[in-house]
């Protein structure tokens, strides 16, 4: 009897069960772990049998234990001193306490006031004016949904009419910085007056219109208008190049895959863990029949078999030449401390196979997880993308006021692992000119801006399970298991992709707290994670852990019945 289930703790304890059921020893069991679905790696874990692991058997009976424990115990006090058919878990109610937290901070959050000053600079100051009216056209331009002009598109016309954005960094000699908080709430629009002059702007009137629904600083929101001084210029004092490199990413793991699935392709944890599971499994291919694509997609660890380095390089060396290749192999370290370095990172199981080979055969959600999966991969072991990085300086030359004007830009100059990776176009940033110290332009348009700082952001799935993986919440195979259940609990909700705390999660969190303050947690949940590590990998006894635990929790459940009060009797502001 060969046991060949997953090579996760999950998968063990399943063998073991099994081994039981059938009669076999588990210390006598020949249990086989491969991490693709491939002939090659099939045929080499049954060439290497070995026993099955207890001790990664008590770690996930002991799990299993723990979330009964609380499962179980807790969800009945929650019935009573709230509502029927609500639950409680190890896991998810930490997960829930997340998303209550961060909508409690939004709520709370009090904006700080700020100002930038941008300078658009007409390199030829004889066609100010005529930019001036050009650029005031083309920003009333509206596509079909109704949204002006992309920072590309503005950035294209910019270099196509000879302009240059610039920003407003020094003002008399000082770093330019104009602001105040909610402690501070001073009327800026005097102060902002004085910098729109200095910069170069005459007649200039500030509008004020009050938001009942603002805080602080941001119920006044204030608008500055003026004309450009027809005379005022600016002079290139300094330029400034830079060659600066960006590294290749480490391939995935379930947690990156999970987030740059939900950010790049907009997949859901549960439909990304659905995909790359028939990817492992296999697709029927013409003329090989099944075969496992990817590696398995259960882990916490960037590791990669000298197999797979050799397999990636080969095809980069082949494929793209020796400029493409570094020199060593990448390696690529984990920020995860408990990561299973014996397992291997999420890759492709041939890098000779690529998505474009694949198309036909692959379902088009299929095709662009793999082609995300491959590319993540091969780029890993390419050569850093080199850039030319330019700053400029231009002093205000017609009359004195301190003003200085920074322009910036970044011309690629190797696109090295970016040629598989893709060059990011998220900052679009213009490309400077060819400019020479006092080189003179003229302001075609300055538009001061009134700002406020942002709450911070309510978690997306990608930025919740990067979050849960930060504070050691769950494990790689628990992420979309823990997003499902606390929204299939009604305890979030998902608005635009981003996740909303419910009347009733917050209750429910709030209840926990109060009747567990030690489980609820985030970091006794990680010390829980880490405990349950130990019990494999230092072999620690697994019924001490959970006596331990046990003996603690059952003392604050039996509290939480008598002493805690019923939903309805709490009064909330």
């Amino acid at each position: 009897v060969w046991f060949a289930t997953d090579l996760d703790r999950e998968g063990e304890a399943i063998a073991w069960h099994l081994a039981h059921i059938v009669g076999v020893e588990p210390a006598k069991a020949k249990r086989v772990i491969f991490n693709a679905i491939t002939r090659k790696e099939i045929q080499r874990a049954f060439e290497t049998p070995h026993p099955i692991d207890e001790y990664k058997v008590n770690a996930q009976q002991a799990r299993r234990i723990l979330d009964r424990i609380v499962g179980y115990q807790a969800s009945p006090l929650l019935w009573k001193k709230v509502a029927r058919g609500l639950s409680a878990g190890r896991v998810q109610s930490v997960a829930v306490r997340l998303v209550v937290e961060r909508e409690r901070e939004i709520d709370v959050f009090v904006p700080d006031e700020s100002w930038s000053v941008d300078v658009r600079l007409a390199l030829d100051p004889a066609r100010r004016q005529a930019l001036s009216e050009g650029w005031a056209s083309f920003l009333e331009r509206t596509d079909d949904k109704g949204k002006g002009p992309t920072l590309k598109m503005q950035n294209a016309w910019m270099a196509e009419h000879g302009g240059l954005k610039t920003e407003l960094v020094e003002l008399g000699g000082t770093k330019f910085s104009l602001g105040c908080d909610a402690k501070d709430p001073r009327d800026l629009g005097p102060a902002i007056r004085e910098v729109a002059e200095a910069v170069g702007l005459e007649h200039v009137e500030v509008a004020t219109e009050e938001d009942p629904k603002g805080k602080g600083p941001a119920r006044f929101l204030r608008t500055l208008t003026g004309t450009i001084e027809a005379s005022a210029r600016y002079e290139v004092a300094s330029i400034e190049t830079k060659r600066t490199s960006s590294r290749p990413y480490a391939p995935f793991i379930t947690s990156t895959l999970q987030q740059n699935a939900a950010n790049r392709l907009g997949f859901a944890t549960d439909r990304t863990m659905r995909l790359a599971q028939g990817l492992y499994e296999g697709i029927e291919l013409r003329g090989e029949g099944q075969v496992g694509l990817i590696t398995y997609m259960r882990t916490d660890s960037t590791h990669l078999s000298g197999e797979a380095i050799n397999m990636a390089r080969d095809y980069v060396r082949r494929t793209y030449g020796d400029d493409y290749l570094p020199e060593k192999p990448n390696f690529f370290g984990s920020t995860n401390k408990s990561a299973q370095e014996a397992h291997e990172a999420i890759r492709p199981t041939d890098a000779a196979r690529t998505p474009d080979s694949l198309r036909s055969a692959l379902k088009e959600d299929q095709y662009k997880l793999y082609k995300l999966i491959w590319e993540r991969f091969v780029s890993s072991q390419m050569t850093p993308a080199r850039f030319d990085a330019t700053t400029v300086l231009f002093n205000r030359s017609d009359r004195p006021t301190g003003a200085v004007l920074k322009a910036n830009g970044r011309v690629l100059a190797f696109d090295g692992f970016m040629r598989v990776a893709g060059v990011p176009t998220a900052s679009d940033e213009q490309t400077l000119p060819a400019l020479s110290r006092g080189d003179e332009g003229a302001p075609f348009a300055i538009d001061p801006r009134q700002r406020f700082s942002n709450p911070p952001p309510r978690y997306n799935e990608g930025s919740l399970v990067k979050k849960l993986e930060e504070e050691g919440i769950g494990r790689p195979s628990t992420y979309a298991s823990i997003i499902r259940v606390i929204q299939d609990r009604g305890y979030v909700e998902q608005v635009d992709r981003r996740f909303h705390a419910t009347a009733m999660g917050e209750v429910v969190t709030d209840m926990l707290i109060e009747a567990f303050p030690v489980l609820m947690q985030v970091s006794y949940t990680k010390d829980l994670e880490e405990r349950l590590d130990l019990i494999e990998t230092d072999h620690r006894d697994w019924r001490e852990m959970l006596g331990d635990f046990y003996g603690k929790f059952s003392d604050s459940l039996e509290h939480a019945h008598e002493h805690l009060m019923h939903a309805r009797a709490v009064t909330r502001p």
